[in-house]
């Protein structure tokens, strides 16, 4: 039996990619479309500004506003914020909270969401481009039922400079959704959604930077049709 439950798992550890990579007739023939649009503004900084003995210590605040059913209406919201502390000039930890209220497509019935977060963050310049690594777990308290439910999200992200263009460049990220336990509001183990981005990111300056483009989103349902989500993705990150 425990044999079985491992071989499950692998299976459905390898699926996303699969999904990323191929996004088959087949799967996509079983899954509910939608175009969607996506904004998010994210600042980031250093606690250093109000006291230099905090120069480690670091900021997270984010918003975002995600519009679906062909961007005609309003669908889900997140107010993000976390508080970080710096290992090195390429490595953080972090802990924070976020209220999510979502409403149609993603929910029959709209409820509000409230999460705890934690997440290692790791970036370094390399010859092709910046390399970034995040690894997130999430505590999910749902209106709609009492369990609390434990996630992993894994994201890569490339962003490489355009020769032609300093301050452009191509933007390539990949992120992994793990569901941990099964839940009471239909939150099942295993994969639990995919996301892909492709993109241009601009530097305004040393100190804001827009990505846009384009967003695959996988998600698979236990108790409905699996959802993939077309999304224009626009993206503001203020770093201080």
């Amino acid at each position: 039996m425990t044999l079985k439950i491992t071989k499950t798992s692998k299976i459905r550890l390898i699926l996303p990619l699969l999904i990323g990579l191929t996004l088959s007739g087949p799967i996509a023939a079983k899954t509910a479309e939608d175009f969607q649009t996506w904004g998010n503004i994210t600042a980031t900084g250093s606690l250093g500004v109000i006291n230099p003995h905090l120069k480690n210590y670091k900021y997270w605040l984010e918003g975002q506003g995600r519009f679906g059913e062909d961007t005609s209406r309003f669908s889900q919201g997140m107010l993000r914020a976390g508080l970080g502390y710096a290992l090195n000039d390429n490595t953080s930890l972090w802990l924070g909270y976020a209220f999510i209220p979502t409403d149609e497509p993603f929910a029959a019935t709209p409820f509000d969401e409230h999460r705890i977060w934690q997440q290692l963050l790791w970036s370094e310049k390399f010859s092709f481009g910046t390399l970034t690594s995040r690894s997130r777990f999430e505590q999910r308290f749902v209106q709609t039922g009492e369990d609390v439910g434990w996630r992993f999200r894994q994201l890569l992200k490339l962003s490489t400079p355009l020769p032609f263009a300093a301050d452009f460049s191509l933007v390539l990220t990949d992120e992994y959704f793990a569901n941990i336990n099964r839940t009471d509001w239909n939150a099942d183990d295993g994969f639990d959604q995919n996301r892909v981005f492709a993109g241009l990111g601009y530097n305004f300056d040393k100190n804001t930077r827009t990505e846009i483009g384009y967003m695959n989103q996988y998600i698979r349902k236990a108790a409905a049709p699996d959802r993939m989500s077309h999304i224009l993705s626009v993206n503001l990150y203020l770093n201080y």
